[in-house]
Formats: structure tokens, sequence, C-alpha cells
């Protein structure tokens, strides 16, 4: 973090919540909060709130939640400090200059000095297209049959027939000739010097994810070659790692993202109410682009050309897709070449019947598969079974491969025993695993192989998941006569994300690594208790004074708990005796860090009203969590001094008798 943490929760207490959240939720007022439709996923209920008295969101939905720092971040994939700048805007804080490195500041502003050069670029274009000169780009524009609301959304723009109007510009706008040429608006050679690197094209700005111009696309009016051309690789532009409209699509409440093969086809897509679409930038889709669908979705559909090379295409991002953990479909486009052509032609209430019903990609692959074979032959439809067989080897997942073996029986008429015998003489033969090419030339696959499929996998990430204890008790976790399960039963039922750091799955986990079971009982119920413990201190600092004698941030389970309760005892330690749940959760630094001190916060005690039930209730609280720490510090095999053993354990027998006055 770049701010000293004073400086953060000075933003915070002079930002409101409500006014942040409500620029991009609608929110109604319900009782001391308010309440809307969750902006990070599809939901008809509301289930979205947002806490004034605690400056924090939540969601009982999906288990997103934190401070209006988070709230940003997550809405405009923002870092922390762009989301911190923003609300020190609004709250008119002028924020102390970060702590950069000399080096540090110089790349920042050549990065902020290449993005001027293409907004202004961009803005030359766009311009250009609404006056005479853009007069041929317009014609193209409108016959595509695009509205002006549509090309102003994706600021479409014209570069016309000279070769150094562009350039001439920027060089008023005071932009140096080195920075021009490095932007890749402009090219160098011998004979005509600097100059355009577009011209006689209508031209599509690439933007990043947070709407800011990267680089461009262009394609040529007339029959000259090459028909597209793109801006190569700057500092700020890598083709593989960008995509196009990500940056409208990412905020779609479809549960997928399509993936087209064009610019036209995305824009036409959009102007048709699909939202969801995206495309490569000009070159073959790449790993690292399946990376960042993954942030936004877990299902891709696949919206290429019906011809040749769009089959070609879609088979080979099939793959890419299926490695980096996304599930996918394929859209028949068929009789129609593409989308632009298929909308325009029947309309979207039929696109939205073909992605419906999108097909399957190892079925699509499989149907492809077969068109190389001859089905009323027994050699060759022999031979295509084999071929099945071997692609079934590709699920490392059993369960998922059994039910794709008796789903490819069923669809092309093979005895499911038979298949079965025929998938495990391959897999034992190669290894599970493993591409089809691998399985039939007999070769391990050694970069997947300890690739776990994305049904199997909990994709958690190591640094937010919490410790493995099972503390002693009952066989649930629970002490005899414990009311604080109850009490945290009633409050999960409210809480989705009781577990913060282990429930949240598919985000942030390296899909090459097997992930750990799932959480036990006891390890629920012992993370519940935290997380009630927590709030309580945080909603009621009277009970703080009484439990901290026999409680220390450290007796929590769990990095995130641990560095949670540490920041509400150093808060309940200063001078005005309070907890703030934003300024907690704005010390995590990561969304999903944020999200999960959100979630730790924000479980609430129900059903107990009397005063001698709540204070018995806290004390079991604190008996169990401590019982747990000394547990663990037994465990640990002497970690712990015998002073500290015999420390916890005075405390834990104190408790059993202790009356906390509520």
């Amino acid at each position: 973090m770049y701010y000293p943490q004073e400086i953060v929760d000075e933003v915070l207490a002079n930002t409101d919540i409500v006014d942040v959240v409500s620029a991009h939720v609608h929110l109604k007022k319900r009782g001391k909060d308010y309440l809307g439709l969750c902006p990070f996923h599809n939901e008809k209920t509301p289930s979205f709130n947002v806490i004034p008295a605690k400056n924090m969101f939540y969601c009982f939905g999906c288990g997103a939640g934190g401070s209006a720092i988070t709230f940003l971040m997550k809405y405009n994939n923002c870092t922390f400090t762009e989301a911190l700048k923003e609300l020190a805007d609004r709250a008119q804080i002028t924020l102390p200059a970060p702590n950069y490195s000399e080096e540090t500041k110089k790349r920042e502003k050549h990065r902020q000095d290449l993005l001027a050069v293409n907004k202004e670029a961009a803005t030359y274009y766009y311009k250009l297209l609404r006056t005479r000169k853009g007069m041929r780009g317009m014609k193209y524009f409108t016959d595509r049959a695009l509205s002006p609301e549509t090309m102003k959304m994706f600021g479409l723009g014209f570069a016309d027939g000279a070769r150094s109007d562009l350039t001439e510009h920027l060089r008023k706008a005071g932009f140096s000739d080195e920075l021009i040429l490095e932007s890749d608006v402009a090219v160098f050679n011998e004979k005509q010097g600097l100059h355009d690197r577009f011209f006689n094209r209508v031209m599509f700005p690439i933007q990043d994810v947070r709407g800011r111009v990267i680089g461009f696309g262009g394609r040529v009016l007339g029959d000259a070659k090459p028909k597209y051309i793109n801006s190569s690789d700057t500092m700020i532009f890598d083709k593989g790692r960008n995509l196009y409209a990500l940056n409208l699509a990412r905020r779609t409440k479809a549960d997928h993202l399509i993936l087209c093969e064009g610019y036209m086809d995305v824009i036409a897509m959009h102007q048709a109410g699909f939202n969801q679409a995206v495309a490569s930038l000009g070159t073959a889709f790449t790993p690292g682009q399946a990376a960042l669908l993954r942030r936004y979705t877990k299902r891709v559909l696949l919206a290429y050309d019906s011809d040749g090379a769009g089959v070609r295409a879609a088979l080979r991002n099939i793959g890419i897709l299926r490695n980096g953990g996304l599930e996918s479909s394929v859209i028949d486009l068929r009789p129609h070449k593409d989308p632009d052509e298929f909308i325009k032609a029947e309309g979207k209430e039929a696109f939205q019947a073909r992605i419906d019903n999108a097909e399957n990609s190892f079925f699509y692959e499989l149907r492809m598969l077969s068109q190389s074979y001859r089905m009323d032959d027994p050699a060759s439809r022999t031979a295509f079974h084999r071929e099945v067989a071997r692609k079934l080897c590709t699920f490392t997942d059993e369960i998922e491969r059994e039910n794709y073996i008796a789903a490819s029986a069923e669809k092309y008429f093979i005895k499911t025993d038979s298949l079965r015998r025929l998938v495990a003489q391959y897999g034992n033969a190669a290894g599970y695993g493993q591409t089809a090419g691998e399985a039939r030339r007999g070769r391990p696959n050694t970069q997947n192989a300890s690739k776990v499929s994305p049904d199997r996998s909990r994709k958690l990430a190591a640094d937010r998941r919490p410790d493995r204890f099972v503390p002693s008790g009952t066989s649930d976790g629970s002490l005899p006569g414990d009311t604080v399960g109850k009490a945290a039963a009633a409050g999960g039922q409210r809480n989705a994300a009781a577990v913060p750091a282990d429930e949240k799955a598919g985000r942030g986990a390296d899909p090459g690594r097997r992930a750990p079971a799932g959480p036990t009982r006891a390890q629920k119920a012992l993370w519940e208790k935290q997380c009630l413990l927590l709030t309580w201190i945080v909603d009621d600092p009277a009970v703080f004074a009484q439990l901290s004698r026999y409680l220390e941030p450290q007796d929590f389970d769990g990095a995130v708990y641990q560095r949670a309760a540490g920041l509400v005892w150093e808060q309940m330690g200063s001078g005005s005796g309070t907890a703030n749940a934003a300024s907690v959760i704005s010390a995590f630094e990561t969304e999903e860090e944020q999200e999960s001190a959100a979630s730790i916060l924000n479980m609430h005690l129900e059903g107990i009203e009397d005063a001698d039930d709540r204070a018995k209730t806290l004390r079991e609280l604190v008996y169990f969590i401590k019982q747990a720490s000394l547990e663990r510090m037994t465990q640990n095999g002497g970690r712990q001094s015998l002073q500290e053993l015999l420390s916890a354990k005075q405390k834990l027998q104190a408790l059993r008798t202790v009356r906390f006055q509520l």
C-alpha cells in the first residue's frame, strides 16, 4: 500500500458509501440499511446490502462485500490506489505523494504519456468521422446498420487518405516524435519520415478493462490489403492479454461471455442487446486471454464464423479455454456466416435461441471429427470410436470422464461398457489427462499432469485459506450445551460467506495444483464463531473490555482472521475505543482479501434477546475460540513456551466460571 492507514481512514470517514454505490446501483432504504440488486452477479431478488453504520456493503447472494474502496475496485476493476484516489477526489482530500521510487515514477509517467497520445489520437479519429472528410467512413458504418449511439459507445472513427495529418496534429498538441512513434499511431521510413500508420480506414479504438485507449484496429475502405491492421504491441498494449470490448462486457448480467472473431461482430451483438460479446485482437486466441476471461466468467460461448477457418479456430480455442479452466460451448450460426449476418437476417430473438441451445464444446469436437469418417463403414466407424475414446482420456476428473463416457456412448450408439474399457485401455497406457494426440502416441502429458478439472478444484488461493484445525469437543466441534452453534447457524443462513476464505470458489487459485478438500463441519463451526465474535465487538465495543483479558488476536485460527482480529484489537485500544469495519476492511489491499474481511465482519447474532442468554453466548464464543487456540498450541509440538501454555490453560479455566455483563 502506498498510503498510510491514517490517510485511508480519513478518506473513508469523509465518504458516504450510499452515495458511491447508488451512482451504479438502484438502492431502496430498508430500516437503517439500503437494499438493491447486486451488480456483481445476476439476481432477481435483491440481496445486496449497503450498511451506512459500518460504511460497508455486503451481498448475501454472492458474498461480495467491503468498503467503498472495495466496491470501486470490483466495479471498475481498478487497483486499491486508483479507487482511493477516486474517493479522495470526491471528498476533496489531497492525497500525499505516493512513495514511488524514482525509476517507478519515471516509468509511470511514460505510461501516462503513451495513454495520452492514444486518447488524443482516438479523439482525432472520432471527430474526423463526423466531418466532410469522414463521409466515406460514416457511409461504411451506416451501411452496416450501426446507430449513432452505437458508434459513440465504441468511439468509432476514421483515418483519411492523408499520410501525416494525425502526426502533425499530435505534434501541435505537444507530443514528441519519439512518443508518437512509440505509441505506434505513426511509423517512420527514410522516404516519408514520420507519418501516420493508419489511413483510408475506419478506426476501432481498443480499450483496456478500465476504458483507456491502448491501441487501434483499422479496416481499409476498398480492396487494399491487408483488410485489417492493428497497433503493434507497446508498453501499454499487449494483443495477447487484452480483448476487444471487455471494458463493456465485463459488466454484463449474463452468466457467460461470448467470444467472437471480429470487431464488427462484437459491435453488432452489443447493438442488438448482447452486451456479453468480446473478440481477440487480430491474432490467434491466447492462454493469456483465456486467463483474462476467467477473471469475469466461468463459461465462454464461441460465436465464430461457420466456414472452415472459423471451425478450425473454434477447435483450437476450445482446448485453450479448457486448459484455462473455462467451460465452453459453441453457437451454431448456420446457415449464416457470422453473428452480424445472423442477427440482420433472423433477429435477436432467434440469436438468443441459438445461445440457449449452444452445443457442448466436447460434442462439437466429436461432431467435427465424425465428418472425417464414414459411419456406414464398420472399419471407419470403429476408427472413429477409438478416436472418441482417446479424446475422453483428456478428462482428468473420474466423475466428469464417466459422465462424458455415458453421454458419448448414447450419442454415437456405442455400448457403454465397451467404450469404458477402451478409454481405460488408452488411459492406463498413456496416463489420464492427455490430449488425444498424446494418448495416441502413448506419451505422458507432463505439462497438464498435475492439473485438476475445474469441477474438482476448489480454486482456493493459499494465502487466503485459514490453517486447518479440528477443535476438540463434540463430533461437530461444538461445546456441550452450546448456544453459540444455534446462533451461528441462524447467522450463517443469512450470511452466505460466513466461511469467507474457503467457500468462495473460483477466485485466484493455481489451476495446476490439486486443491484440498472442503472444510469439515468442525472447521466451519470455528470460523463462524470467529466471525460472530469479531462482528459483535465492532457492533458493541463494550464487550471488548471484558473479553480482551482472555483472548488475543493470535488465538484466532487462520491468517485472514488473525489479521482482522489484530486490526480490531488495535483500533479498540486506540483513543476512540471503537473499531471501524470499513477501516479494518481497507487495511487489506487486494479485492479478495477485502471481501473475506467484509464477510468476517458481517455475521450477526440472531434469536438471543435476553441479556443473560447473550452473556452466556459471549462466554461460550470466547471459550470455544480459546479452547481451539490451546489445542493448536499443544499440537504445534513445543513451539510455545511452558509459561505460554500454562497462561492459556489458566485463562481457559477461568472462562468456565466467568460471568460477562451485558
